[in-house]
């Protein structure tokens, strides 16, 4: 019976998600922006688990704001993960012209100069602003890369995603033998986008501070810049207004250095790659994913919260 009930609730959930893609579809933009912060601002109100999970962060985060400030931004930050849903959900519906004809590049030039360095890139950000959009329309603007993801526990939603996210060409490497994707990947040259803010608990991870708290931190991305000695280039992806975005390309992020104290090198680039992505967390703090546990003592979670907010719980780490 409870097998029964747990396959009627997913078949339920995936017939929900296609509806509301189908919709999605004809809506206008603004209404499509409106419906989104309604469904965050709706979790906002009825999951306190994942509310609370983002109090929390936001206290430890900017303790001299005041509350009213603090509440704001847990709202402000639910509304627009709600809008990131529907847009993203848009997003995948519309022509390669008419992405492109809804984004501006910003620093496009590094991104151009670090791919002529004959390595590969390595481009980093985190669960902030509109990142997965940055990942469909950079395919139409420079070539295709790999997108590393965590598969979701619905085959039927994770389909509908992966579509999404491949509909430029992108290839999104799962798990299974991630580290020998991405280094088939970089060798041919091509680009691999990895998130960095992801709490995990693999054997790459290492302790960085991240709004002056520890947090558990891939190592992955400064062990694939020491081996391959490919470029590291921040991204990042803004709203603009009236439907419209900037794709940011930071400054790439100097390599870690090979040597006798390798492992101390690949602490302090991870802190320089968090610190970047930290600034901007503080200048928007409102796009960023506060409801994630980031910071938590190493070992099983014991309240884990399930619902709309991913639990961004992937590492970055070879599988035999």
């Amino acid at each position: 019976m409870r097998h029964k009930l747990e396959s009627l609730a997913v078949q339920t959930e995936s017939l929900a998600v296609q509806t509301l893609v189908a919709v999605v579809r004809v809506m206008p933009d603004p209404l499509v922006r409106r419906c989104g912060s309604v469904l965050g601002l709706a979790f906002y109100t009825f999951d306190r688990a994942h509310r609370r999970i983002a109090e929390r962060n936001l206290a430890a985060a900017f303790p001299v704001r005041s509350a009213d400030e603090r509440g704001a931004i847990v709202r402000g930050a639910f509304a627009h993960f709600g809008r990131l849903l529907f847009e993203l959900l848009k997003f995948g519906t519309l022509s390669p012209e008419a992405m492109l004809a809804r984004v501006e590049f910003d620093g496009e030039e590094r991104a151009r100069l670090a791919y002529a360095q004959g390595k590969g890139v390595l481009f980093f950000t985190g669960h902030f602003g509109f990142w997965e959009l940055h990942a469909i329309v950079h395919a139409l603007r420079f070539e295709p890369i790999g997108v590393l993801a965590r598969a979701l526990d619905n085959a039927d939603l994770n389909a509908i995603l992966e579509r999404i996210r491949q509909r430029t060409g992108n290839t999104v490497i799962y798990r299974q033998g991630t580290i020998r994707r991405v280094m088939r990947m970089l060798q041919a040259r091509h680009g691999v986008a990895v998130l960095i803010d992801q709490h995990i608990q693999s054997r790459d991870a290492i302790y960085v501070d991240f709004f002056e708290r520890p947090a558990a931190t891939t190592s992955a991305l400064a062990a694939l810049a020491l081996r391959t000695g490919a470029p590291v280039v921040p991204v990042f992806a803004l709203p603009v207004g009236g439907g419209r975005y900037r794709m940011i390309y930071e400054h790439p992020v100097e390599p870690p250095r090979a040597g006798p104290d390798a492992d101390a090198g690949i602490r302090e680039f991870t802190q320089r790659c968090t610190d970047v992505l930290e600034m901007y967390v503080r200048r928007h703090p409102d796009l960023w994913l506060w409801m994630h546990r980031r910071w938590r003592d190493v070992g099983p979670s014991t309240d884990a919260v399930p619902g709309m907010f991913p639990s961004a719980e992937h590492d970055v780490e070879e599988q035999a």
